[in-house]
């Protein structure tokens, strides 16, 4: 039975959401910038010293807020300024870094023709 249980921040969480993410130090407002996985959540948040920058937290560390900060608008700009995270599906030859599927190796260094001129003109 699904309803004993507390809804995960997993759950709860999408891309552009307001969080608050309490990981040890003050809590920070953020917004959520990108689940790369079950286990970590790329928050957009403003550092004291370093401006607005992309933490890497657990997802057990955010809570969901509800208001609007004063630092969303610079974590906004943060957020429309990078690029979209791309994420490879298993299969996706761009991923990997190789060609299509059954090519595994690249393709081997072509000669000049070299060889055949000079076998040629021995004759």
């Amino acid at each position: 039975m699904r309803g004993e249980y507390a809804v995960s921040m997993e759950e709860l969480t999408s891309v552009g959401g307001l969080v608050t993410v309490a990981d040890g130090g003050a809590p920070l407002d953020g917004i959520v910038f990108d689940i790369p996985s079950r286990t970590k959540v790329v928050v957009a948040v403003v550092d004291r010293s370093r401006g607005p920058v992309f933490r890497t937290v657990h997802p057990r560390t955010l809570s969901e807020r509800t208001q609007e900060a004063p630092d969303d608008r610079p974590l906004r700009m943060l957020i429309r300024r990078t690029p979209p995270p791309a994420h490879g599906k298993s299969g996706d030859a761009g991923a990997t870094g190789r060609g299509s599927r059954g090519h595994s190796r690249g393709t081997m260094h072509r000669t000049t023709g070299k060889y055949r001129r000079r076998r040629a003109g021995a004759r």
